[in-house]
């Protein structure tokens, strides 16, 4: 990072715009619950399968997340804290959804990796951080259910600099573990965070010492606790690096937190942690040019797109990160891709699982642009300039399956459905150039039964999906003459994705070895840039 960048305007400044990475139930979803009650934005923390429709948490919204108690859809809120505007972008967790996050990743500026302090590091969240490592996000680590059995903490430190290769230090020390679990001594601050475990959605109070060895400590900690404490507090600091903030912003160590998300205790400290180690909104890649944040023309990129987010209307939401400038709702903004003007009349911000209308944004929000489908994964939007933020991957499937209707006559409809599933980035649509019918791709197995879940419930149509002979999928690129000719010749393994571009669906490995073999010209690929 640069030094030498002018400095934010206050309201860009105070932005931090963050995602929260984990491993499917490392506590990620009752984490997001807690950042909400203590931003204000919902009054009580509902469980995550707690009963009734009034309980229900709120960021996950489809039926399907509420059901099963996992998220698929990476969700979108803001809410204040303190003197800060956080906009946390929640991520699935389930690994067969990581397209989804990888994507997401491309919005944030920072990461939040929660981790249980009973498993340490797993290997979603080993998957996860790689991709984080890409780009370089700083990342600010949660250790979660330390009133359950946990491991040492020395050990899970150890783990996570093994594992993961990043320095770590303590922002505080746990006081205990499982039953014995008592709180944490913040060692950033020097003082002791006490927990309440008789309130969940109460905040614990904290006592401010003088220091480890302040006599007071004796009256809230049994001895032989205590001894623990100071001599492990004093080795941590001999053995584990102190927080340097431009090491953290440049993503080469973690400061972690111990607490238990569920008692609503640690997390106020993550918090004024994210606010006081978390980047401002950082400079997005783009061609011809990078884009600035304090740049006063507004510029912002879609990073996802939800179908259907309100059954009751056939709608899209295409989430847009905004890169630059000050958004006012009515504002007329250019669609780079087909070089038309949009007027964003009823841009929204998501609070929780609410929607209301945004009058203004600014660079590091995330707003939702209802739309009819002219909007997609990676379009840019901007006040005239030919931008294009580069950066957003589409990988290629790795399972093949494919569709038919349940009921034959309603073969329209189906096209129509998967062609808005596909422009959402929920999985790949490919018309084969023989034969009827559609191949879906998807990455992991859930979202077979997601996608016939919701096609079922969004569009009422039953559907049935068969094994398909084809096992991988491959972006064909090379010269037209070229890719015209090998289609012709390799009819029966050419189909077209949503975008009609020319993919080479493959059985065997021995498809790929002898396409590279035959067809010097003609290079088929595994990911795609999310770009027209």
């Amino acid at each position: 990072m640069l030094d030498n960048r002018p400095s934010l305007p206050p309201e860009i400044a105070r932005r931090r715009t963050f995602a929260i990475i984990s491993h499917p139930d490392a506590g990620k979803t009752t984490l997001t619950e807690k950042f909400l009650l203590y931003g204000g934005a919902i009054q009580m923390a509902g469980q995550v399968r707690a009963k009734g429709e009034a309980r229900r948490t709120r960021s996950d919204f489809m039926q399907m997340e509420k059901d099963r108690g996992i998220s698929v859809s990476a969700s979108a809120m803001s809410f204040d804290f303190g003197k800060f505007r956080f906009n946390l972008v929640d991520t699935p967790g389930h690994s067969d959804f990581s397209e989804d996050t990888y994507r997401t990743l491309t919005a944030v500026d920072a990461a939040v990796m929660v981790i249980d302090g009973a498993k340490g590091v797993e290997s979603q969240t080993q998957k996860l951080f790689e991709v984080c490592r890409l780009r370089d996000l700083p990342i600010l680590t949660f250790c979660n259910k330390m009133d359950r059995e946990a491991r040492d903490t020395f050990e899970i430190i150890d783990e996570i600099q093994e594992n993961l290769a990043i320095d770590v230090t303590p922002a505080s020390w746990p006081i205990g573990m499982g039953r014995d679990f008592l709180g944490c001594y913040d060692m950033l601050n020097d003082r002791l965070e006490l927990m309440d475990r008789a309130d969940r959605n109460k905040v614990a109070e904290s006592i401010s010492l003088e220091g480890l060895d302040d006599t007071r400590m004796a009256d809230h900690i049994p001895a032989a606790l205590l001894d623990q404490l100071r001599e492990e507090v004093e080795m941590a600091r001999e053995l584990l690096p102190t927080l340097d903030p431009q090491s953290v912003l440049e993503g080469h160590m973690t400061p972690i937190w111990f607490g238990s998300a569920i008692n609503s205790f640690g997390v106020k400290e993550l918090m004024q942690g994210i606010g006081t180690y978390g980047p401002e909104p950082q400079v997005q890649k783009a061609t011809p040019r990078e884009i600035a944040p304090e740049e006063t023309k507004v510029a912002g990129f879609v990073f996802k797109v939800q179908a259907n987010m309100d059954p009751k209307h056939r709608d899209r939401v295409a989430f847009v990160r905004l890169a630059s400038g000050h958004f006012e709702r009515g504002m007329k903004l250019t669609h780079v891709r087909t070089k038309k003007p949009m007027a964003i009349t009823n841009p929204v911000l998501f609070l929780a699982a609410d929607r209301e209308l945004a009058e203004e944004a600014w660079a590091g929000d995330i707003i939702g642009i209802p739309n009819h489908g002219q909007l997609r994964i990676g379009d840019t939007l901007t006040e005239g300039e030919m931008l294009k933020v580069s950066g957003i991957p589409s990988f290629a499937p790795e399972l093949l399956q494919t569709v038919r209707a349940g009921d034959p006559m309603k073969a329209k409809h189906l096209e129509k459905a998967l062609m808005q599933f596909a422009e959402e980035g929920a999985a790949k649509v490919f018309k084969p150039m023989i034969g009827s019918g559609f191949i879906v791709g998807v990455v992991g197995a859930l979202q077979f039964e997601v996608l016939g879940s919701r096609i079922e419930l969004e569009y009422g149509l039953p559907v049935r999906f068969d094994a398909s002979q084809f096992t991988s999928a491959r972006w064909v690129h090379g010269p037209k003459e070229a890719v015209e000719k090998f289609s012709q010749a390799n009819k029966q393994h050419i189909s077209y994705d949503h975008d009609g571009d020319v993919v080479y669906l493959t059985r065997l490995q021995w498809d790929i070895d002898r396409v590279e073999r035959d067809y010097p010209d003609i290079t088929l690929s595994a990911t795609k840039e999310m770009m027209v």
